[in-house]
């Protein structure tokens, strides 16, 4: 049966062992790694969750070893990770001694942190709390297939991008769906490296205010034209004031055989609508028409 430990950032009962650590030239992280390659069963980290703010992150790491797992807590990945591996250690009651000598630093626990790789879920996580961003939202579209071969269809929204994962469960499927994500981050940032910041959003209240051609237009303008081109008149209307247009197809047919879909418009706050139609531009034009009503009942109020 395995044994969990918790390790808190201000827990000072490691700090006899740690001195020890130091003194070897040593990081838990290193004693860890070394123990788990003499005994051949090597750690694996695994970031838990993130929390807190851009500028007080906090991160939560486990450690397994052989039939051990303990948790850390710390303002970076790498502190958590310490304090997983500190625990693990106490738990494993080592002698540091016998698994190394001073002055012969072994570096492959550093290199196995470096070389550390989260997953794109927990990617997107970090990155929302390092950079201050909205959070990544996931909703599930459809689920078919017979109860011994689901399939699950999922979208993450990140800002204004959208992208969906198709998988046997939720949890493949949201994978998928937030690694479409980070490629497309990497895409729009020309490399690995994510340097694409998101647009800022554009408040309801300017909207409003704004006294530009086009939303005036719509503030006297009847919205119940035969065959008008809804989806037009929203993208320019997107372009004078600033925010973007994303259409969600949704997978389902309403209960009378229609497509749907959700238009989202990156304001502040979220405007989502929906529409359905007898195709799926037909549906898009529909939630077009009812994103085009809402911002003229809110440009239109005292």
């Amino acid at each position: 049966m395995s044994q969990q430990g918790y390790q808190s950032p201000d827990d000072k009962s490691l700090d006899s062992q740690e001195a020890e650590w130091a003194s070897l030239g040593k990081t838990p992280i290193q004693i860890l790694h070394e123990y788990g390659t003499a005994s051949g069963n090597a750690p694996v980290y695994e970031m838990e969750k993130a929390e807190g703010s851009g500028h007080q992150p906090s991160f939560f790491f486990s450690v397994r070893v052989a039939d051990i797992r303990c948790t850390g807590q710390g303002p970076t990945k790498k502190a958590a990770k310490h304090q997983a591996a500190s625990a693990a250690l106490k738990l494993l009651n080592l002698d540091s001694k016998k698994l190394t000598s001073p002055g012969k630093s072994d570096t492959n626990g550093d290199a196995a942190d470096a070389n550390y790789n989260p997953s794109s879920v927990s990617l997107l996580q970090e990155l929302t709390i390092q950079r201050g961003w909205r959070r990544p939202e996931y909703a599930v579209l459809a689920e078919s297939g017979p109860p011994h071969q689901r399939e699950f269809t999922v979208a993450c929204r990140f800002d204004s991008l959208t992208e969906k994962g198709v998988g046997s469960s939720k949890k493949a499927a949201k994978r998928e769906a937030a690694e479409k994500i980070v490629a497309k981050l990497q895409s729009l940032s020309g490399g690995p490296e994510i340097t694409w910041t998101p647009k800022p959003s554009v408040l309801l209240e300017n909207v409003k205010k704004s006294s530009a051609e086009k939303i005036s237009l719509l503030r006297r303008s009847p919205l119940n034209i035969p065959n008008a081109d809804y989806i037009q008149m929203l993208l320019d209307l997107s372009h004078e004031q600033g925010f973007e247009v994303t259409y969600y197809d949704i997978d389902e047919l309403t209960v009378n055989g229609q497509y749907q879909c959700l238009a989202e418009l990156s304001t502040d706050p979220v405007t989502m609508c929906h529409g359905t139609g007898i195709s799926c531009s037909n549906a898009h034009n529909v939630a077009a028409h009812s994103a085009l009503q809402y911002i003229k009942i809110v440009a239109s109020s005292k």
